[in-house]
């Protein structure tokens, strides 16, 4: 898509179109006046840059904004600063501890224009646990008073390549109303997405209530799995943000594009508002074979069959034809 086209739309007939159409129902008027929301993706698919422009867009358009970031690469703020590393709140919580203090709120939370942000962090590579490092750093939110904060919108930033432990921690437990995953075309991310798909799908099996609004698409080169993808499953694509090598460059450099005057400003303006007004839904799952039949069979190798392998393959099977050495007692 060029900078001129107009961004995408939120399409509620698009995910009726499948053959599952219990969808959940439109955020009613009572809803929350905070909404959570959690974004899922493969590691490196563009989740941060993604969530920066979209925050910094939403400040710009008036509203009150807290970026969480929640991988342990603790990356999710650094567009929005400008390349600088933002204190996570495990390592502050330790140095803080250690000293006999507490953690305060202007330890961990910074702002630029409007937009407030904090990354939960992780423990060093091989020296603890990821997903428990990011319950630890809920934990220590609820201590500040996160449950009482003033915000339209809150924006977590999750690792999908697992949905399990603290990385499931918001569709386990309902701390989010909606997901929304970043994808693109490539077999990986979709696996990934599906995966969260999947895990919605479980929990709501369980009485859990978050739903899937739909997906962002990254790097959209324009070959489609994406939105066979998104077509498949019953949710909506809510933007396709185009492989561009300006937004490469401009992403690259951490520089913000997601703002008005912005070449950009216009698809990130749209995919602001497609994602206040998606309502959540319970998507479908693909199995292994739907999620290969969206690309190309020379692509992704279909025409490969299955030989089941002997034990005469693995080794000489005259090694095992062995003496017993266990002793046999007789009855008597």
């Amino acid at each position: 898509m060029n900078a001129q086209e107009s961004p995408k739309t939120y399409d509620p007939g698009l995910a009726e179109s499948g053959d599952r159409a219990d969808l959940l129902a439109t955020v009613s008027a009572d809803a929350p006046k905070t909404q959570v929301i959690a974004i899922y993706g493969k590691g490196g698919i563009g989740k941060s840059f993604t969530l920066s422009n979209l925050s910094y867009m939403m400040a710009q358009q008036g509203k009150k904004v807290l970026l969480i970031g929640c991988d342990p690469k603790s990356d999710t703020t650094s567009l929005l600063f400008g390349g600088k590393a933002c204190p996570t709140i495990i390592e502050t919580a330790s140095a803080k501890k250690a000293a006999g203090d507490e953690v305060r709120v202007e330890d961990v939370c910074f702002k630029r224009d409007g937009v407030f942000a904090m990354e939960l962090g992780g423990p060093e590579v091989g020296r603890g646990c990821g997903g428990r490092g990011i319950i630890h750093g809920f934990e220590t939110l609820e201590k500040l008073g996160f449950h009482d904060w003033d915000f339209d919108y809150v924006l977590l930033d999750f690792l999908g390549d697992v949905v399990c432990g603290g990385f499931g921690l918001p569709i386990a437990r309902d701390m989010c109303q909606k997901v929304i995953v970043v994808a693109s075309n490539d077999l990986q991310s979709l696996y990934v997405a599906n995966n969260v798909c999947s895990a919605v799908e479980y929990f709501r099996r369980l009485g859990g209530n978050v739903g899937v609004a739909g997906m962002v698409t990254n790097k959209d080169d324009g070959s489609g799995e994406a939105q066979a993808f998104c077509k498949a499953v019953g949710i909506p694509e809510l933007a396709s943000i185009p492989a561009n090598d300006d937004i490469r460059k401009k992403s690259a450099n951490y520089e913000i594009i997601g703002h008005p005057d912005s070449e950009w400003g216009s698809l990130f303006a749209g995919l602001a508002e497609n994602v206040a007004k998606a309502p959540p839904h319970q998507p479908n799952t693909l199995t292994q074979d739907q999620l290969l039949g969206l690309f190309d069979g020379d692509v992704v190798g279909r025409h490969v069959t299955l030989e089941p392998a002997t034990l005469s393959d693995l080794c000489d099977t005259t090694t095992l034809n062995k003496p017993s050495l266990e002793v046999i007692y007789d009855d008597a």
